[in-house]
């Protein structure tokens, strides 16, 4: 289910008849067709287990099931938008960031330490994230939210991408993550750059930095 960047804070999606896709709840602008939007207490994909894993991981947000055949635009809160196209990898992204998503995607959950060990674990803590993400794997797309923009860094084997982790939005592709840190002497006497810690991304595939660090 494509969606159409109208601006770089509205989208638009083509609903068809006999597929679904998942918004934010309340994201919904304006609309033409026959359409539903249904509140999923199940909070995507994946049925009543998922939601419950969801819940205990702290990834669960108010999500509507969007059904029927028409147009749909989509935003929220006046942030900026990206669409990310997925052909078969995983994006790795919070919850609170997705403003739609394909239906056909598979939803899920992922402990940070498994990416990146003890410092994605720290990563979390650090960053504000938690210990979970949210995951969606498959084909199709995914509307994420940010502040001031979004730019989309390349990753590439042999040459890690290094973000500041209040700016890191998303990522996809095989691609292992930790925090780093530049911790020195300066910064124990209150005079280093304020860029101690870092996110270090290695592997294959990209990652979505935003135009500021403020958390939505």
């Amino acid at each position: 289910m494509p969606f159409r960047e109208i601006n770089s804070r509205m989208v638009e999606a083509t609903v068809v008849p006999g597929q679904k896709m998942f918004s934010q709840r309340g994201a919904m602008l304006a609309y033409k067709g026959e359409v539903s939007f249904t509140p999923n207490i199940q909070g995507g994909q994946g049925g009543l287990a998922s939601m419950i894993g969801r819940r205990v991981a702290n990834e669960a947000t108010p999500l509507m099931t969007v059904e029927g055949s028409g147009t749909v635009m989509f935003g929220h809160g006046g942030h900026h938008i990206q669409v990310i196209q997925l052909t078969g990898d995983t994006l790795y992204v919070e919850a609170d960031r997705l403003l739609a998503f394909d239906g056909t995607l598979q939803q899920g959950t992922m402990f940070m330490g498994s990416q990146g060990g003890v410092m994605g674990m720290v990563r979390g803590q650090v960053t504000g994230q938690g210990l979970f993400t949210t995951t969606l794997k498959g084909h199709g797309a995914v509307a994420v939210m940010a502040h001031g923009g979004v730019i989309e860094l390349p990753i590439t084997p042999g040459r890690a991408v290094h973000v500041d982790p209040q700016a890191y939005v998303a990522h996809h592709g095989d691609v292992r993550n930790k925090l780093s840190t530049a911790l020195g002497w300066r910064d124990m006497v209150g005079r280093g750059s304020g860029e101690a810690f870092q996110l270090e991304l290695s592997g294959s595939g990209a990652v979505y930095v935003q135009a500021s660090e403020e958390k939505l």
